[in-house]
């Protein structure tokens, strides 16, 4: 969780405070107009709020209710 909301990230548009997105490759930028969501630029802002974390791991099997019980 610590990544998400951490200063180090790569600069990247659709992380900016200053974008929109408008359709699923470009964003809308307030300085540069229409780009592409991964370019990256020196007026960058990040947002943390924009960012989606990574979808949680898939446990390696499926378990059964006894496998889970002592």
């Amino acid at each position: 969780m610590k990544d998400l909301f951490s200063k180090n990230v790569d600069p990247r548009c659709v992380y900016c405070k200053r974008s929109q997105p408008i359709t699923p490759k470009e964003v809308a930028c307030v300085k540069h107009g229409v780009v592409e969501m991964y370019d990256r630029c020196r007026s960058f802002v990040y947002d943390p709020l924009k960012r989606v974390p990574p979808r949680p791991a898939k446990l390696g099997r499926d378990y059964t209710p006894e496998d889970l019980t002592i």
